[in-house]
């Protein structure tokens, strides 16, 4: 064989190989998640409050547990509901450009420009991991999942703690 057929049969691996890699990034391990008609909740200091939407839009993927990422569109007032639980500082977590409906810049410089505010909807829904809501003043809201504290000590090697739950056993 010669030396550029072995090259060609290289890079053209190579290419296959990434093209594979992006689509299972971006596309392969989504689904669509139901609307089941009480997917959006504020914790607050008395309990869950569920919160009226419509056009509710959501993806996840069993693959990691902070893909989970929806929109929706609601009339709620968070200031009429006492005790909500703030979470300050949070940004979005990107989503595939093909759900469009979930633009983490906007929603980031929303944020930022105190027309919106982020708050937690569930502690640990997954192991080291809360699903946070943001509302917008326009009646927009947007929830993602975001590492915890145990979350964040758990995946970056640090001593978890009593604090934190015991990690549930896969083998199980």
């Amino acid at each position: 064989m010669s030396g550029k057929l072995v090259g060609s049969i290289i890079i053209a691996l190579a290419l296959i190989a990434g093209a594979a890699l992006y689509y299972l990034q971006i596309y392969a391990f989504y689904s669509p998640v139901p609307d089941n008609g009480h997917a959006v909740v504020l914790a607050s200091d008395t309990g869950p409050v569920p919160v009226p939407y419509t056009g509710f839009q959501a993806i996840d993927a069993e693959s990691s547990p902070i893909r989970y990422r929806a929109c929706f569109d609601t009339g709620f007032d968070p200031a009429t509901t006492p005790g909500l639980i703030e979470m300050p500082g949070l940004d979005p977590r990107n989503a595939p450009g093909w759900f469009d409906c979930f633009d983490a810049k906007t929603i980031a410089d929303d944020i930022a420009a105190g027309t919106a505010r982020v708050y937690l909807s569930a502690k640990n829904i997954a192991y080291g991991v809360d699903r946070v809501v943001a509302l917008t003043d326009d009646g927009r809201g947007y929830a993602w999942h975001e590492l915890n504290d145990c979350g964040e000590k758990s995946y970056d090697g640090t001593v978890v703690g009593e604090t934190c739950p015991d990690r549930p056993d896969p083998a199980k």
